[in-house]
């Protein structure tokens, strides 16, 4: 189950640094607020550490009583607490530029995957998109809380401190210079281990989150089919996985720290011995000499500090690899419409139509059909016989490979998207309701129906009885995918939502699937008392539908091989006859 790949290439690495600092245009204001805090509390140290200095070396070598170091003890308690909402402020602002990247970001991608199409999310696993769209965006964030603005004061403040130690203690200032350089270095040298292992990681998370979404989503399957516990077992698998990979990067991590810390530790030591030391023998006073003491760890503080978040750089790296590979997926090649539909239009032509979802196994092939304004279709024939394909076509979900689809005369992708898609309506065959109240689900595409119009799709879809025995009626709250509701209340729901929305094309695909006899009756009454202007395609799963219809179309191998009446094509030695006999039999 694990994928190996190959440690990033060091240029890869360089672009999708560039790209999340670019990204970070989009938040320059906070950033630059959390970039300047951080430098000013930094600068505050230093006359901080002097008045520190000052007031103790006037107690010890002075003998002055806590009443007249008194002036310099409440500045430094001003600095301390200004130091501490410096501190506050610039982790306020850096979140806050954070959450905005993110937030564009997120944006970003849901339109980039809008514009892909339902073909792409089709291909993709839902969890794999899940996954990149939460975990894969939250873990950009250290990366822009903590490890961009440190970088930007790692750069500036050690300089500023460097100014300060030098006029006190040139000796301390050049040993501060030479060791400096020493913790980047060491800090590239195992970031270049670490790389590999970080986007190991992240890719080891991936794959363990799209495979637990995908699992839950199909959890009732799999305990039916007795196969819950396999996939548990390939779970456990992939998480014991990504714990070995964790600790190996946090091994690393400790490694990394140790040495930092080590550095530093050597850095201070350094200083402190060569104070210390002309201090004895009298080369130096105590007063500059405690006050570089005091300013040498807060030197290092600024750079071990960058080194410390240098992970949360290799994790960003790893995760916006899956993102930029996302966002540089080639669009569709045919750019969309913008022209609008035509106010009322008479025809619905399919002209030598082809489509495929693969190149060997055509879906459709030469449909020829008119649709008329008003008229009743219904498409009949097995399954896999491309009735779901020809409605998606013609909902504009994808596109023809060969052929066109026209409004009297106007090629469908000549035509806006949302354009067209206010003029139709759609009740999929297997509709999702989302999580909140059935009378929000119902309006979906009328966010401003009327609580009448609402009823009167509800009735017209047979659900308004069973929803008014729910404990709070339309009001009523119901899970994901409707959860809390039988199948057949989900599609008459669906229907109604469907009926809800005016529209110039209706298309029911199998709305009368699991769904009584009564029901189904009460529903084929409801489709043709529709206004004689609305154009219904069904998906016809009862024969009964189809034998209500204008014109039936029978289906078969993306082809559609027989058309006319359903008196009519009975009377003839059809496709459609041998249907309606089994059906009759019950053998379909």
């Amino acid at each position: 189950m694990t994928t190996h790949k190959p440690p990033m290439p060091r240029a890869v690495t360089r672009t999708l640094n560039g790209w999340l600092k670019r990204r970070a245009k989009i938040a320059r204001r906070p950033l630059n607020t959390a970039i300047t805090l951080g430098a000013l509390s930094g600068l505050l140290l230093i006359p901080e550490a002097w008045l520190l200095a000052k007031a103790v070396t006037g107690v010890i070598f002075a003998h002055r009583g806590l009443t007249s170091v008194l002036p310099l003890l409440w500045p430094l308690v001003g600095l301390f607490f200004l130091r501490a909402l410096m501190s506050h402020g610039g982790t306020i602002s850096a979140v806050a530029a954070s959450a905005r990247v993110k937030r564009d970001l997120r944006q970003t991608l849901h339109a980039k995957i809008a514009r892909l199409g339902a073909g792409f999310i089709g291909s993709e696993r839902s969890g794999d998109l899940a996954s990149l769209l939460v975990e894969g965006v939250d873990t950009l964030d250290k990366y822009y809380v903590t490890y961009l603005p440190q970088m930007m004061i790692a750069a500036f403040l050690p300089i500023a401190l460097l100014v300060a130690v030098f006029p006190a203690d040139w000796v301390s200032g050049i040993i501060l210079l030479v060791g400096a350089p020493l913790i980047p270095i060491f800090m590239i040298v195992i970031g270049r281990g670490t790389e590999r292992l970080n986007q190991t990681q992240w890719r080891k998370l991936a794959l363990m989150s799209a495979q637990f979404f995908d699992v839950v989503e199909g959890l009732t399957t799999l305990k039916l089919f007795g196969a819950s516990r396999y996939e548990a077992e390939i779970i456990g698998r992939i998480s014991d996985e990504y714990r070995q990979s964790t600790m190996s990067v946090l091994r690393v991590a400790f490694l990394s720290s140790l040495v930092l810390e080590f550095f530093t530790t050597l850095g201070v030591a350094m200083v402190a011995v060569f104070i210390g030391f002309r201090l004895y023998y009298g080369q130096m006073h105590f007063l500059p000499g405690f006050f570089v003491l005091l300013l040498a760890p807060e030197f290092f503080r600024p750079l071990r500090a960058m080194g410390t978040q240098y992970h949360a750089r290799m994790d960003a790296i790893a995760a916006s690899e899956r993102i930029v590979a996302l966002l540089e997926t080639p669009e569709p090649e045919t750019a969309p419409g913008t022209a609008a539909a035509p106010a009322i239009f008479r025809t619905i032509r399919f002209e030598d139509v082809h489509f495929a979802y693969r190149a060997e196994q055509p879906a459709l092939a030469g449909i020829d059909l008119t649709l008329t304004r008003g008229e009743r279709v219904a498409l009949v024939g097995p399954s896999g016989s491309g009735k779901s394909t020809l409605a998606r076509l013609l909902l504009g979900l994808a596109q023809p490979d060969a052929g066109r689809i026209a409004l009297d005369g106007t090629d469908l992708r000549d035509i806006a998207p949302e354009n067209w898609f206010a003029r139709m309506s759609w009740m999929p065959q297997r509709p999702t309701l989302f999580a909140g109240t059935i009378a929000d689900n119902i309006r979906l595409g009328v966010p401003d129906a009327t609580e009448d119009a609402i009823l009167r799709a509800s009735r017209a879809a047979a659900a308004h009885d069973f929803i008014t025995r729910l404990p709070d009626g339309y009001d009523t709250v119901i899970g994901e995918r409707g959860q809390g509701l039988s199948g057949g209340e989900i599609r008459r729901i669906a229907l109604a939502r469907a009926l809800l929305k005016p529209a110039d094309l209706l298309i029911l695909d199998e709305a009368e699937a699991s769904l009584d006899q009564t029901t189904a009756g009460l529903i084929r009454d409801a489709i043709a008392a529709l206004p004689r202007e609305t154009t219904v395609l069904l998906i016809a799963h009862r024969l009964e539908t189809a034998e209500a219809a204008d014109r039936v179309l029978v289906m078969r191998d993306g082809r559609i091989v027989e058309s006319g009446t359903a008196a009519f094509l009975k009377e003839q030695q059809s496709d459609y006859a041998a249907m309606s006999a089994l059906y009759h039999e019950g053998a379909l």
